[in-house]
């Protein structure tokens, strides 16, 4: 939302500069953005790169942003390979080299132009391309001995195509707005055929902005605050752009700012909004397809802010569940009342006793007792029953199934039969009195730990205090997407389509904090149902 300026621009500036961009662009069709950002780089002291066929009225452009201020020269100069210095900044004085003074007589060029346009600028020579970069930056021309301020406003730079060879990467480095201007769209083109004539864009005397008025804006822009979120946005896309391979120079960045500051304050308001940044798709791209990737990338990211970045929080969000699944998983030895520790028996069942039984093992066969009565050889005519078993253990050693079923055991009174047939077999190989028994370390009786009441009192607070500033983010979100139509539509830079593509954006980050206040809910539930340590 707006916030009133601490330092106020004379009432009627920001209604006026609302005025010309109006007036820039009557009668023209498709060229709303292409406007409005030559009037703005012109407020902020840059300068605005046209990229695109001929025939697509970037010169128009150029022609009319001069007729915004008063006074202001203009000057035009169409670039080829062969241009020299004489045709930008002058021919040399005649006088001046009969008292051996190298000077030009600027009266008319480029030096002394408020607005210019170059057409194909990247055919600059190295003729006129350091004295052209030097006029651009620091608004300065080094005439002969002496280093002549220019009034330079602006410059309206214009290509059918990108710069090649590393000589012009500085030049293209020097336009912070760049756009693409194409032919008129298939739906634009009914109104561009009802044009009739020469559509003049009319402006009265006080519309025009002065010298004053320039100084004034570009004061008061120092001043505009650059909150935190528009901070770690700028960040974001920084790392963004070098993962993308999108070089942005460190001196680009700091223009970058001062543009978002004069935005603001253009718009009437003394910090720099989400909203302004709609511009950095015109600021940062190297190749014209490369906008498309900022732009989405941006739409994505606006309505976030610094602390409360759905991406961040979740990033929080993740660190509160894993912490809470290790307190959950956490396991400890149980203790009885009398404080001993437990161990689980060969039952299952908590013990105090370290050690317990099991059934012996020889390898990966259980062990047994041979039965009672047992006898290893069967009834013999004559003998009767022989080899009866002494020792059920086997002197310690037991017996595996194996070892059981050649035995002999009674079946009935009477009867023999080997263990293998034994109608009473299986219940004799479950039942634990007939199993070989060994001494074993029983394993501790594990129960979740038990944590310290500080602990999950600490986790609770922090949780509560996250939920609470979330809820206050969303409140934030909500009034900003009830109040987005109408701040987009009176935005002065910004143009009327983004209204959509922003709205689905703060829908989709509105969503993604229902998500995650619900996730912070079950983690305040989980962190409560926590086994504490009991108060002694």
């Amino acid at each position: 939302m707006a916030e009133p300026l601490k330092k106020q621009l004379p009432s009627d500036l920001s209604a006026r500069i609302e005025a010309l961009r109006d007036a820039l662009l009557t009668g023209l069709v498709e060229r709303d953005v292409p406007v409005r950002l030559a009037l703005l780089a012109a407020l902020a002291g840059e300068h605005l790169l046209l990229i695109g066929p001929p025939g697509t009225a970037k010169s128009l452009v150029a022609r009319r942003l001069h007729l915004a201020f008063h006074p202001a020269t203009y000057f035009e100069r169409l670039l080829t390979r062969f241009t020299v210095p004489e045709e930008l900044f002058g021919p040399l004085s005649i006088k001046g080299l009969e008292e051996d003074r190298y000077e030009r007589l600027t009266e008319a060029y480029l030096p002394k132009a408020s607005v210019a346009f170059l057409d194909e600028i990247f055919k600059a020579n190295s003729a006129i391309l350091n004295a052209l970069l030097t006029l651009l930056n620091e608004r300065e021309f080094d005439n002969g001995k002496r280093r002549e301020s220019t009034p330079l406003i602006s410059v309206v730079g214009a290509s059918n195509e990108l710069p090649e060879g590393e000589e012009l990467d500085a030049l293209f480095d020097r336009f912070l707005l760049r756009c693409h201007v194409g032919p008129v769209s298939k739906d634009g083109f009914p109104s561009l055929l009802g044009l009739r004539g020469d559509v003049v864009a009319e402006f009265s005397r006080q519309l025009r902005l002065s010298d004053e008025d320039l100084a004034e804006v570009r004061q008061a822009a120092t001043e505009v605050a650059v909150p935190d979120d528009v901070v770690a946005l700028l960040a974001d896309l920084r790392d963004w752009c070098t993962a993308e391979g999108i070089q942005v120079s460190d001196r680009r960045w700091r223009k970058i700012v001062k543009l978002l500051q004069t935005a603001a304050l253009t718009n009437g308001r003394d910090r720099v909004s989400i909203w302004d940044c709609w511009l950095l798709q015109h600021c940062l791209w190297s190749e014209p397809e490369q906008r498309a990737k900022v732009h989405d990338w941006y739409a994505a990211r606006a309505g976030a802010s610094a602390a409360m970045d759905p991406s961040r929080l979740t990033r929080i969000v993740v660190s509160w569940e894993a912490r809470l699944k290790q307190d959950q998983d956490s396991r400890s030895q149980a203790r009885d009342e009398s404080g001993n520790l437990l161990f689980k028996g060969t039952d299952g069942k908590p013990t105090v006793n370290e050690v317990g039984e099991a059934q012996a093992k020889r390898g990966r066969d259980l062990l047994f007792l041979a039965p009672h009565d047992a006898h290893t050889e069967g009834p013999h005519s004559y003998y009767g029953m022989r080899g009866r078993i002494q020792d059920r253990t086997k002197t310690g050693a037991g017996f595996t199934l194996a070892e059981l079923n050649p035995l002999w055991t009674q079946d009935a009174p009477g009867g023999w039969t080997q263990f293998m047939h034994w109608a009473n077999r299986d219940a004799y190989l479950t039942n634990q009195a007939n199993w070989h028994m060994e001494a074993v370390d029983l394993p501790p009786f594990m129960e979740p730990t038990r944590q310290k009441a500080a602990h999950v009192d600490a986790c609770l607070k922090e949780l509560t205090t996250l939920g609470q500033q979330v809820e206050t983010y969303k409140a934030q979100l909500l009034a900003h997407i009830a109040s987005l139509d109408a701040d987009i539509r009176a935005h002065l830079w910004v143009t009327d389509d983004f209204a959509e593509p922003a709205a689905r954006s703060l829908e989709g980050t509105r969503r993604e904090v229902d998500t995650l206040l619900g996730r912070l809910e079950k983690l305040r539930q989980g962190f409560g149902l926590l086994p504490r340590e009991e108060v002694a």
